[in-house]
């Protein structure tokens, strides 16, 4: 089966009430505005996707649930591949009531059994409510690039947060989010080969700028990481959990390959770290400008819980 779309402008929805969703990591996912699912799990199920000039909602007036959302049945059956989505600007809001530990939705959600050749956001991408992810991939990208800004507004909203298998990835304008515990980047799981960033900035309590838990290669941030926010609480796999605002966070788990800033680490608050290596691995590592820690209690950079990291280039924070 093919589906081609060209030219979709889905200007309201909501899609909150289909029962069909999918649940992993601790978590279920409301469907979209645009939802292209196969729930066939028969041996040869496949679905082909060609979908370009999408566009969602309106500034202000986002769509009800998810945006895009495309999933197969599950990891092994009910498959999905998209040979090319192209979007526009795009607007979402889940709705969800604050607290919810295991309910979210996306703006661009590509869910487990889907692998994408190509993606690309011409659009800005913004979210307004809480658990509400802008990006959020759990299959499998070859090539995403973003062009304009990707926003959040709510509380546990993730710029783009990575639990499948990207190959490249690269946001030519901002990720920036405001609420607490909203964080920027985040790698859960899978892995992410090359991903550039021109910048991330985020804004509230608990809100990290980048968390790795899983190997990744090489992540290049061409400006600056901004924090400002101090301790709060944010969803983590299902999980309400208190996390301070880092600016740059490797767990144990995390291994970088290289890690390149072209730009600064800025954090705003009390009691965080501006480079936090906290059990991680850090193969590599470059910082081109400085590291600006305003705040009590804060430091430029902790390595602590057997972490490792590359410290050639941190030696006046040491």
């Amino acid at each position: 089966m093919t589906v081609n779309i060209n030219g979709l402008d889905i200007v309201s929805a909501d899609s909150r009430n289909y029962p069909e969703r999918p649940m992993k990591y601790g978590v279920i996912v409301y469907q979209g505005a645009l939802t292209i699912y196969n729930f066939n799990p028969e041996e040869g199920s496949e679905i082909k996707v060609y979908a370009q000039n999408i566009s969602l909602g309106r500034k202000h007036a986002p769509v009800i649930g998810s945006g895009i959302f495309i999933s197969g049945f599950n990891d092994e059956a009910g498959k999905i591949f998209i040979e090319k989505l192209t979007t526009n600007e795009i607007y979402s809001n889940g709705m969800i009531p604050t607290g919810q530990p295991n309910l979210i939705t996306g703006a661009v959600f590509i869910a487990y059994g889907v692998y994408a050749k190509e993606i690309i956001s011409n659009g800005a991408i913004t979210t307004y409510g809480t658990n509400d992810m802008v990006l959020d991939v759990w299959g499998t990208v070859d090539h995403w690039i973003t062009k304009k800004k990707i926003m959040s507004f709510g509380p546990s909203g993730i710029g783009f947060v990575n639990f499948g298998h990207v190959k490249t990835f690269k946001a030519e304008d901002s990720i920036e989010t405001y609420g607490m515990g909203a964080r920027g980047f985040n790698q859960y799981d899978g892995t992410i080969q090359d991903a550039t960033f021109k910048s991330i900035k985020t804004v509230g309590d608990g809100s990290i700028g980048m968390q790795f838990s899983k190997p990744v290669g090489r992540i290049t941030i061409q400006e600056s990481v901004i924090t400002e926010g101090s301790s709060g609480e944010t969803l983590v796999k299902g999980i309400i959990k208190v996390l301070k605002a880092d600016a740059i966070s490797v767990l144990d788990g995390g291994i970088l390959e290289e890690l390149n800033i072209l730009g600064d680490l800025v954090t705003k608050g009390e009691d965080v770290v501006a480079y936090h290596v906290n059990g991680g691995l850090v193969k590599a590592m470059y910082l081109k400008g400085k590291i600006m820690v305003h705040g009590k209690k804060s430091k430029a950079v902790l390595v602590e819980k057997n972490g490792k990291t590359d410290l050639s280039e941190l030696k006046e924070y040491i």
